[in-house]
């Protein structure tokens, strides 16, 4: 399924892209804005896999836009002028597709974005620079992830097996955009758990089975993250 999101700064535009959208098998339009910064303010809160933007709209581009989610979401271009075609693809986007839009083209784009949104592999693994060089690691392995102690720019995880390894210059923001959103929850500013490394919890702390100098590892449970917490254990 995919679950988009579109911006577009015409109202009339947004209505006939939604009546498109519609019209196609396993599409489902999860809002549209008409306003960049209202957008990015409230996409990282919306359950979405893809992105239309509109290029030409007046305070902010919709390649400036794209810049601030690349990663995070995919993202379909929209425009009536071509010349905007070669610096949308060096952003990596998944298609670029001139106005008028038609549906048969409207299509082939959701075909392509369903070819990547689909990969299974991208949320059973991560790769990233590590200390010991370009690094894949499979999330089951993982068990707990912290800030590491040298640097806080690098992130320390803690694989089954005792073994860490040492992300280089990653936000916890954008790794857990590569990690399984239903195995993984972040506890406090600092550290993130795998929820099968959880024990038990309380509303304040979280007992674990990561061990530390043959002790349970336990984490507290930061004021920010308790109720996103509770909601993911169903309390």
């Amino acid at each position: 399924m995919i679950k988009c999101v579109i911006l577009d700064d015409e109202l009339l535009a947004i209505s006939y892209l939604k009546l498109l959208c519609e019209q196609i098998e396993n599409v489902e339009v999860v809002k549209a804005f008409n306003d960049p910064k209202i957008f990015l303010n409230e996409i990282d809160s919306l359950d979405c896999n893809l992105c239309i933007l509109d290029i030409e709209m007046p305070g902010m581009t919709g390649l400036q836009v794209a810049e601030r989610i690349s990663g995070s979401k995919k993202i379909i271009f929209t425009t009536a002028y071509k010349e905007y075609a070669a610096e949308a693809f060096d952003l990596n986007v998944v298609d670029y597709v001139r106005k008028p839009i038609k549906k048969e083209r409207l299509i082939q784009a959701f075909e392509k974005a369903k070819e990547l949104v689909d990969v299974p592999h991208k949320k059973d693994l991560i790769e990233w620079n590590t200390n010991i060089g370009r690094t894949v690691i499979f999330t089951e392995q993982i068990t707990y992830i912290k800030t590491s102690e040298i640097d806080s720019r690098d992130k320390d995880i803690i694989l089954n097996d005792g073994t860490t390894i040492v992300l280089k210059n990653l936000t916890f923001k954008n790794l857990l955009e590569m990690l399984p959103p239903k195995d993984f929850a972040q506890v406090n500013k600092k550290e993130i758990i795998a929820l099968s490394s959880i024990k038990a919890f309380s509303t304040n702390e979280i007992i674990t089975t990561v061990q530390i100098e043959n002790n349970s590892l336990k984490l507290q449970i930061g004021e920010a993250y308790k109720h996103s917490l509770m909601e993911l254990f169903g309390k």
